[in-house]
């Protein structure tokens, strides 16, 4: 066994220890008919507690026996009961990555363009300062007064209910699992696109740029359902950390395909396009439409920094300390930040300087590019193969949330604990059947609704301020003891009012883009 293995079990070993101090052991006693040296009378005479029901979502502590064999099992779990974390940095790091850096970075050249030089590249920065700094105080929630041996935290509801309690835990529920409904939905829509570009890109090689090349994106939502639902039988987020380092390394390879190609356009332009102020207003544009605009852009560069939904879930796969596991998440998101800020301003201001105003709002399947068009198809593979990553990532906390409930309501339901063997394969049967129909749903939601991704940006805006903001810096005043009226308080709530405002001001331009989007709804247009 590694070390970090070691660390994280000598915890547990000295919780057991207190446990054996206090609960009463006594010993069964034997029938007077058995004598001491009888088989069963030595059986029926060791020490013992009696096991309750098992339940795998109860969080308990282990059954403690003064037998050899018990000791070998405690080196299994954590100090909470559960099997020991294997998380480290790099598999909470691409986590994160995974969380970040989607499809959307691709949009950035278009969220530039709306802005210009200086603004654009200016928010980038802002927001990622902003998110790196509330993630850290996020960190710090995982557990419970200490930072190594307080009482763990194991969703992002659980850290506010624990530091805040009250109304507000039901409105951080309701906010962030209607946020991650929607970025599942909003994923399935970003990988018919993409899958519907592959297609586009090789009849437009074929027939040329003239033709349409036309098709239905229903049939690649309904593909990318089906293997969702095969992915989302994985039991829990510590075994995806292998499914995210794939994704992690598709979003690099396609946003360095985007990259070189904005810069191959570049060159070919023979400089920079672009203005400092970005689109100007004229005939295609009008005033409304430029205030508009800009207010999405500013929504889409702060969320698309957004991943506190799933922060304390991530934090909670990580290896028990030592170090502690809010100083490992703290490492994990500052290399990830600064790594996403890197792709995000390289992608976002070269496919401003290739197309400038013109700039597409998807580079790879806006067809910014035509050629060459194989190098757009391994573009396109890879965006959706980090989608059905990052799918998972984001519906885990969900998963867990509602198998957790139907557990807790019914522990002795065949239905909730039951099991089916399918060959070398043991399946819950609740869980193929819950998460089965969760894909479903998301999947027919996106077929019925395809400028979905309006609504997506519409929750997005919404959720950024209360989990990217406002309950970080929360729990963070509760946790360290804050004095009100302080300096570092009143800074802190000044943070939250100025990204309240820019939440409320994305909200407002997706509103506008979803009435637009309404007017030529037709339900299952693909």
């Amino acid at each position: 066994m590694d070390t970090a293995s070691s660390g994280c079990c000598s915890i547990y070993t000295a919780t057991t220890s207190s446990t054996l101090s206090t609960h009463s052991l006594s010993p069964q006693p034997h029938k007077a008919s058995l004598g001491p040296d009888h088989p069963r009378a030595r059986s029926q005479a060791r020490w013992y507690r009696p096991m309750a029901t098992p339940n795998k979502h109860a969080v308990a502590p282990m059954e403690v026996s003064v037998e050899a064999g018990n000791a070998g099992a405690a080196e299994w779990l954590d100090d909470d009961g559960r099997p020991c974390r294997k998380g480290t940095f790099w598999t909470a790091s691409a986590h994160i990555i995974t969380a970040v850096i989607g499809s959307g970075v691709l949009s950035l050249a278009w969220a530039i363009a709306q802005l210009g030089w200086v603004a654009g590249p200016a928010a980038m920065l802002l927001f990622a300062l902003v998110t790196y700094y509330t993630a850290t105080l996020l960190a710090e929630c995982y557990r419970t007064g200490d930072p190594e041996t307080g009482k763990r935290n194991y969703t992002y509801m659980d850290a506010v209910r624990s530091n805040l309690g009250g109304a507000k835990v039901v409105f951080c529920g309701v906010i962030q699992y209607a946020n991650l409904v929607g970025v599942a939905i909003g994923y399935t829509i970003a990988s018919s696109i993409s899958m519907k570009a592959i297609r586009r890109a090789g009849c437009f090689h074929t027939n040329g740029h003239a033709d349409p090349c036309n098709s239905s994106s229903i049939p690649y939502m309904i593909l990318f359902g089906v293997v969702e639902i095969l992915f989302s039988q994985i039991p829990d987020f510590d075994q995806i950390w292998w499914l995210s380092i794939v994704a992690a390394v598709m979003s690099f390879t396609y946003s360095s395909i985007g990259l070189s190609l904005g810069i191959a356009q570049t060159i070919s332009n023979g400089g920079f396009k672009g203005s400092l102020t970005g689109i100007s207003i004229g005939a295609d544009v009008t005033s409304t439409q430029k205030i508009w605009h800009s207010l999405q852009a500013f929504g889409d560069i702060a969320f698309a920094y957004s991943f506190s939904n799933i922060l304390i879930e991530i934090q909670d796969t990580i290896k028990a300390p030592p170090p502690s596991e809010s100083k490992v998440m703290q490492r994990a998101t500052r290399l990830s930040v600064a790594t996403t800020t890197i792709f995000y301003m390289l992608c976002g201001c070269m496919g401003y300087a290739a197309f400038g105003d013109a700039a597409p709002d998807n580079l790879l399947t806006g067809f910014g590019f035509y050629e060459p068009f194989w190098l757009l198809d391994v573009a396109n593979v890879a965006i959706v193969v980090h989608l059905v990553g990052a799918y998972q990532v984001f519906c885990q906390p969900i998963f867990a949330f509602v198998e957790r409930r139907a557990a807790a309501a019914w522990p002795d339901s065949a239905f909730t604990s039951g099991e089916l063997r399918v060959g070398p394969f043991v399946l819950s049967v609740f869980r193929l059947t819950w998460r089965s129909a969760f894909v479903c749903v998301t999947t027919v939601v996106a077929m019925l609704l395809p400028f979905f991704g309006n609504v997506v940006g519409f929750l997005g805006a919404v959720s950024f301020w209360p989990l990217t903001v406002y309950f970080p810096v929360e729990m963070y005043i509760k946790q360290r003891r804050v004095p009100r009226g302080s300096t570092k308080w009143i800074c802190l709530q000044m943070l939250s009012v100025c990204c309240l405002i820019v939440s409320i001001a994305a909200a407002a331009g997706s509103i506008a883009d979803v009435i637009d989007a309404l007017k030529v709804y037709r339900p299952f247009s693909g």
